[in-house]
């Protein structure tokens, strides 16, 4: 039996990831039939999916903290049935929540979706270090193998995300965020995901809300936001230590790529955008889709 260990090069961090989740449980995911109410909050990784299950779920329930971690109460579509989560099962308030990793295109059709985009190198970078300690041994995979060799490669539907949200973004069955016009101004995005969510937002609950999904409450309350469910799930299936720790409430900071990320990743993340997003919506970069949807 092999011996169980984190990922100290990209072929093996491939290899754990090729066993994360079954064929059976993504197609019973997707599979399922939305009532006209469900919410989805459909992001790339490390986006602030965490952060919006939490507004979501703090909204419905007036700032429930009853959950040992938030997959529980807003499930991971996808990955439900892999992770012992029946997404038929009565949810603890309406309404309905789910996250989920899918494009907006292959999610399923007949609820509402709020869409959470970041900038490409802020996320490949969080993503980066949620790994590390879980699935890859620290500094044993340097950050432009990663970005090259497994995020661009394994992981391009970042940009895929982007174009399907921003032809769907009028849409009245859609809300297209900013992770980092949320980060400026989280008491008008929890006012914007209230009125989509069709829930009134009178003071009280809007303070609530608010002081809850702060990042340094989040971080007191880590244990309820760091995946312990996945992890205690999939670790064994993927091959993975049983003690490896993570969370994904890190530092919430803008930019941070800018003085940790190489320069020859950075351009080619650039090219990809020119290729995938430019040639195809007109946006020249990341920031000019930050300053459409913060006008919108």
């Amino acid at each position: 039996m092999t011996e169980p260990k984190r990922a100290t090069s990209i072929s093996e961090l491939e290899a754990i990831f090729a066993n994360f989740r079954t064929p059976e449980g993504e197609a019973l995911g997707l599979a399922y039939q939305p009532d006209p109410t469900d919410i989805f909050v459909v992001t790339p990784a490390k986006c602030g999916t965490t952060w919006m299950q939490q507004i979501v779920h703090g909204l419905r329930t007036r700032g429930s903290m009853d959950f040992d971690e938030i997959t529980q109460v807003v499930p991971w579509l996808e990955m439900a049935k892999d992770i012992n989560i029946d997404i038929y099962q009565p949810q603890v308030a309406n309404p309905r929540a789910f996250k989920t990793h899918q494009v907006l295109d292959n999610v399923p059709k007949g609820g509402k979706y709020i869409i959470v985009i970041r900038d490409p190198q802020d996320a490949m970078l969080s993503l980066y270090r949620f790994y590390e300690g879980w699935v890859m041994e620290k500094d044993s995979i340097q950050i432009r193998d990663f970005a090259l060799d497994f995020y661009k490669k394994g992981r391009r539907r970042y940009w895929q995300h982007v174009t399907a949200m921003w032809n769907r973004r009028n849409d009245s069955d859609v809300l297209a965020l900013c992770y980092e016009n949320m980060m400026e101004n989280l008491p008008g995005t929890v006012e914007r995901v209230a009125d989509f969510m069709e829930i009134k937002l009178d003071d009280e609950l809007k303070d609530i809300v608010v002081r809850q999904s702060d990042f340094r409450f989040m971080k007191d309350h880590n244990h309820k936001f760091d995946d312990h469910i996945v992890r205690d799930t999939r670790n064994a299936v993927c091959g993975v230590p049983l003690d490896g720790t993570t969370s994904k409430v890190k530092n919430g900071k803008v930019g941070e790529s800018k003085n940790s990320v190489p320069d020859d990743v950075k351009a080619e993340f650039d090219s990809i955008w020119n290729e995938e997003i430019t040639a195809q919506i007109g946006l020249r970069s990341y920031d000019d889709l930050r300053k459409e949807l913060r006008a919108m």
